[in-house]
């Protein structure tokens, strides 16, 4: 299970690729994917549907022996994004010895300073010339080498360096992508980068190229540390890390009433109000497309929606051993300890006192050990999916995840204990 999930972290250093690869972990366990733009099929008990979006979200439903209006739908949510840097178009910057560096621009809210000095990569999709101008060809890119990287000014130049220094988002983290041998490279490095992988399985000139989304990603494989190999280091772990224990507990679970739900967004990091973000109605559309066709009337949807259960399922902040003061002195989750429960009395999460009995009598017939979390009264928190969605989909829900250490780190820090009794909860869930 946790050789699973590291070669999903490696292969899924972006949205685009983490949505690839769950669609085809999906078909191989005879998901049908469906065409939105097409009438859905008809929809009966046992069928396994799923369907993208913008290439970068995933929404999976596995249909219950009894109809949606009288049994509702049980849903896992996460997201595939994590915070990184994008490159800008016209990214290249040629410098002094003709140094090219990439002119980048921040994706969420990453800790910048944990990105420089190590082997970097880039990954994304290129948009290449289809049939016609409205219709273009979308190509996955994953560079699988170490490519660029974001290098510290000596500390010679710099000596309060260890003291806290405050990074310039447009000076500070631009990585260095190479040196032009020629003037015939200059301007063309990245693009002749790019051409260069996608014709290890296409056939691409350069005037095919339309456009790009790339980012950087951590080179570095995910692995497991520790006196007994007890933590899980890796970029990405929030969120890859519960979109793939959801995957894993869809695909594990056998036949139930209860329409099963496994809906991977994009665009946390951001906000979520994109067209494949959690603060768009296209779930609950394809909901009530669904609940269409199985009842022929839109009031089955909505007495699904009022029967459904949601666990929005987004990585909590474990217990730092060098910062406990940061933490709330009776509700701070520990690294091994379980899957951790969410409140936030500004209705942050979506958890009350109702949804986190129910998940956490899911623990308990699973036999997975249940943590708490609320934040230090003086240290604000963030937010997640499940308020986000309530708010277009009004679900009875609860916020959860794993703990972990280092969240918006380039490398963040995980259990392995706690994924595997994730799986369990949710695999519980399900069934």
């Amino acid at each position: 299970m946790l050789q699973r999930l590291l070669h999903f972290l490696d292969a899924s250093p972006v949205n685009f690729l983490a949505a690839k690869n769950l669609a085809d972990e999906l078909e191989k366990a005879g998901f049908k994917r469906i065409d939105p733009c097409q009438p859905l099929p008809e929809v009966k008990a046992g069928d396994k549907l799923f369907v993208t979006k913008n290439d970068s979200s995933v929404y999976a439903f596995e249909i219950g022996r009894k109809p949606l209006a009288d049994v509702g739908f049980h849903m896992i949510c996460a997201h595939c994004d994590s915070p990184t840097f994008r490159i800008k178009p016209q990214a290249e910057m040629t410098c002094e010895g003709g140094i090219v560096k990439l002119n980048t621009e921040v994706y969420g809210g990453p800790i910048m300073s944990t990105w420089f000095d190590r082997p970097l990569t880039l990954a994304g999709r290129v948009i290449v010339r289809g049939d016609d101008e409205m219709t273009p060809r979308t190509l996955l890119l994953h560079v699988r080498r170490p490519l660029l990287q974001i290098s510290n000014l000596a500390i010679h130049f710099n000596r309060q360096v260890n003291d806290g220094v405050k990074l310039s988002k447009q000076k500070d983290v631009l990585p260095i992508l190479g040196i032009i041998n020629d003037e015939l490279e200059r301007g063309n490095l990245l693009m002749n980068i790019i051409c260069e992988e996608l014709n290890k399985e296409h056939t691409i000139s350069r005037d095919d190229i339309l456009d790009f989304d790339l980012y950087l990603a951590d080179a570095t494989p995910a692995c497991t540390f520790g006196a007994h190999n007890e933590f899980i280091s890796s970029g990405r772990l929030d969120d890859l890390s519960m979109c793939f224990a959801g995957l894993e507990a869809l695909l594990a679970s056998g036949p139930s009433d209860v329409t099963k739900v496994l809906a991977i967004f994009d665009n946390e990091e951001t906000g979520s109000q994109t067209k494949q973000g959690a603060g768009s109605p296209f779930l609950a559309s394809i909901l009530k497309r669904i609940a269409l066709r199985q009842s022929g009337t839109e009031e089955a949807f909505y007495q699904a929606v009022e029967r459904a259960f949601m666990v929005s399922a987004d990585n909590a902040h474990a217990w730092h051993p060098n910062y406990g003061e940061k933490f709330d002195p009776t509700n701070h989750p520990k690294l091994g300890g379980g899957p951790v429960i969410k409140f936030n009395a500004a209705q942050k999460y979506a958890s009350d006192a109702v949804s986190a009995s129910v998940f956490a009598e899911i623990c308990r017939k699973a036999g997975v050990p249940c943590q708490r979390f609320v934040n230090h009264s003086d240290v604000a928190g963030g937010s997640t999916l499940g308020n986000l969605l309530a708010s277009s989909i009004p679900l009875r829900g609860v916020d959860m995840g794993n703990g972990i250490l280092a969240m918006h780190s380039c490398r963040e820090t995980g259990s392995t204990a706690d994924h595997i009794y994730c799986v369990k909860a949710f695999t519980q869930f399900f069934s």
